[in-house]
């Protein structure tokens, strides 16, 4: 089931809509008529889970010239397209 208030009334009874949310009702909050957001339940699965130290080990990885420099055509020289036209 779902059900659509207006600002002033999701004001007053927030605690009530937070309530019927949580059962699973569609909570449709309106300003002036139009809808505007939805309150559901936050899922707590994935809140609950503690986080494992390491799980992305091997899963990525740095190139060896990672922090070699920069060939001197690859760098940006601010002009350096006017210089050439001259």
């Amino acid at each position: 089931m779902s059900i659509q208030v207006n600002v002033l009334e999701a004001k007053t009874q927030l605690s009530r809509l937070l309530d019927r949310a949580e059962a699973g009702e569609d909570v449709i909050i309106a300003r002036a008529g139009h809808p505007v957001v939805r309150l559901v339940p936050i899922t707590t699965g994935a809140l609950d889970t503690p986080r494992v130290l390491g799980a992305l080990r091997g899963k990525g990885w740095i190139a060896d010239d990672f922090d070699a420099p920069l060939a001197a055509d690859a760098l940006f020289t601010p002009g350096a397209d006017e210089r050439r036209r001259r």
